[in-house]
Formats: structure tokens, sequence, C-alpha cells
């Protein structure tokens, strides 16, 4: 299936996903070459957010084009990844900071 997308989302979109992967990259980049295991949370988590920010702001402008409607499911989504990834990593952190302490789990 061909379509044609008008100018005012093609342009925003190429940024948006070239930006979008560069994000990741930086992500990558930061997980393999830091230090710790606390500073490699930090970065990729910053850096995923960014790049999933920008890749569903790009299917927001491109589905929005093709159905001729305003398409918003994406907020939920992007809603959702930004609850869940601080908690994930917080939770990675709390385990990681139990375990080289060496304290045994509540119960």
């Amino acid at each position: 299936m061909s379509a044609d997308l008008p100018l005012w989302v093609t342009v925003p979109g190429s940024i948006l996903l070239v930006v979008g992967g560069l994000a990741a990259l930086a992500g990558a980049l930061g997980l393999l070459r830091l230090p710790t295991f606390y500073a490699r949370m930090h970065v990729p988590g910053l850096a995923a957010t960014g790049a999933a920010a920008c890749v569903l702001t790009v299917s927001m402008l491109v589905t929005s084009a093709l159905l001729g409607r305003p398409v918003l499911r994406e907020i939920l989504i992007g809603a959702f990844l930004v609850t869940t990834m601080p908690v994930s990593a917080m939770l990675l952190m709390r385990a990681a900071m139990r375990r080289t302490a060496g304290m045994t789990p509540r119960r």
C-alpha cells in the first residue's frame, strides 16, 4: 500500500526519527561506557524516554495525516512509558543496593 504524506508531516517526522535514533544510540553507548551499575541505569532511562517520545510523536503525526483526523492514542502509550520506566529503574536499583549491602529481603 502506497501513501503520499504531506510535507508538513514528512519533514518533522524525519527529523524526529533521526533525533529519536540518536537518543537511543546515546543511551546504548552510555550503557556500555559508564562504570557503575547506577550510572548505567540513569542514562539509558532518560535516553529511552526521549527516544520513545520522538517516535510516538511521529506516529501521531503520520497516523493523523493518513486518517485525516487527530489520533491521540500515542499519548496514552507515552503516559504509560513515562510512568513505568522510572519505577522499574528504581526497583532495579533498590535490588542492587540490597544485594551489594548483603541485606536479606523482608518477609
